[in-house]
């Protein structure tokens, strides 16, 4: 397939061609994807999707590339990246904030705003879509707590909106996610706060993350979900796995919950750490560590 048609058909958007996903993941891991496009627009979007389906090229969407692993060998057919679009609005006690934007910034402008209800997501490194796409969470609320409602692409090209009830959110998971269906905006419902309130309780979560995690390294975020009855991390540092390594890719010191890149490791490092790491949780415990990180792309060639 020669991706340069994607180039010379859309002008107008951003594309680039054998571009390494390492320069965009969280991770700083990475194959290269044939071609990479950014959108500026719900209009762009679609001229995206509709030209791979008239090539007959896959599309896969990166959102904010944070809780993810792109393997090796990259992704082959067409890769959306969608952090061009960041629009935010308010309309009275909502926020309809673009699917490219990023969730800390929709929780600042809320603060600005003095509606509360996002504070638990003031860290969380993620895009609006990524977030909607697997219910992200942290300090006890979950994007379902606030979403009113999404509007999203399908695969066919048609713009929908979906309601709460149809987002059908569940742990780390959403009707997007089920249906393949691509994020365009997102309505968030809140309440009226207290300014320097809600700036308190941000800064409080923010401080308690930077204790606990490994913010100052590349990682892709929590790695496993939380298994019923247990913590990942409590369950793997009691494996003793706090600092093991393959290649760059480490257990970290900081939180056993995240695997960090310490020295130029690749996605096959981050892979070979997690399969041990689940290898050895189960003969400990008899838990199998499910993952939360998105693995996409294909294995490397030899």
């Amino acid at each position: 397939m020669n991706y340069q048609v994607l180039v010379d058909d859309l002008p107008e958007i951003e594309i680039y061609l054998n571009e390494p996903l390492s320069k965009y993941t969280h991770t700083k891991t990475g194959g290269p994807a044939d071609a990479l496009a950014f959108p500026k627009s719900v209009g762009q979007t679609q001229a995206l999707l509709s030209k791979a389906n008239e090539l007959e090229i896959p599309v896969t969407v990166l959102g904010n590339a944070s809780n993810l692993i792109v393997k090796d060998g990259g992704i082959r057919g067409l890769t959306l990246i969608l952090t061009r679009m960041k629009k935010m609005e308010r309309h009275e006690n909502q926020i309809v904030a673009e699917s490219g934007a990023a969730i800390i910034e929709v929780t600042k402008f809320a603060q600005k705003n003095s509606l509360t209800g996002l504070e638990f997501a003031a860290g969380i490194p993620g895009s609006v879509g990524g977030a909607v796409f697997m219910n992200a969470g942290a300090y006890g609320g979950d994007i379902k707590d606030v979403v009113f409602g999404a509007e999203v692409l399908t695969r066919d090209n048609q713009v929908i909106y979906l309601n709460h009830d149809e987002l059908d959110f569940g742990y780390r998971h959403s009707s997007v996610q089920a249906n393949d269906q691509i994020v365009l905006s997102a309505t968030f419902n809140l309440e009226v706060g207290i300014a320097n309130k809600i700036q308190e309780e941000m800064d409080h979560l923010n401080e308690l993350r930077a204790q606990k995690q490994p913010l100052e390294l590349p990682s892709c975020g929590s790695v496993f979900k939380r298994p019923e009855g247990h913590f990942a991390g409590k369950l793997i540092h009691d494996s003793g796995l706090q600092g093991f390594q393959i290649g760059g890719a480490q257990v970290s010191t900081k939180h056993a919950g995240f695997i960090v890149n310490v020295d130029h490791a690749t996605a096959t490092d981050y892979l070979n750490v997690i399969k041990h790491v689940q290898e050895t949780v189960f003969n400990d415990s008899g838990i199998h560590l499910e993952t939360e990180v998105r693995i996409i792309g294909d294995d490397p060639q030899n």
